[in-house]
């Protein structure tokens, strides 16, 4: 189902939880909102469609990557640069890495650990933010 995107700053900075298998609706309602959306935006985090889980989905070009419960392990290579957000007005400036090493569940909830790098880096980074209550 396509959910609204939240702009509530307050809703938007608390943490999420641990996401489980019981969150399987969640996944589709990202998906779902993402394909919806994708002329404007290029990941999702479970918190911007109301839902405070640790699940992020990230547009990976023709395949969308669904990440739950991600955890960034290794950061190389910061550098600063600009973002916006469909939750929030504007851009803000932010520090990212250029590769990342991230440890997470797949959508059938088997454990990962894969590194990325360049652009996917910084989108799984903001993602990842969202999660945390971190707000660019």
């Amino acid at each position: 189902m396509i959910k609204p995107i939240v702009k509530d700053v307050m809703f938007l900075s608390l943490k999420s939880e641990k996401a489980t298998p019981a969150d399987r609706q969640v996944i589709t309602d990202l998906q779902d909102t993402l394909a919806a959306h994708r002329d404007t935006c290029v990941g999702l985090a479970a918190n911007m469609i109301g839902v405070r889980k640790n699940i992020i989905i990230v547009s990976m070009g023709v395949l969308d990557m669904v990440m739950v419960n991600p955890k960034i392990t290794k950061k190389l290579k910061p550098y600063e640069t600009e973002e916006g957000c469909l939750s929030l007005e504007g851009t803000r400036k932010i520090t990212r890495y250029k590769k990342i090493e991230v440890e997470f569940e797949d959508i059938n909830f088997v454990k990962q650990k894969r590194e990325y790098k360049d652009m996917a880096a910084q989108i799984i980074q903001h993602e990842i933010d969202h999660c945390n209550g971190i707000i660019i």
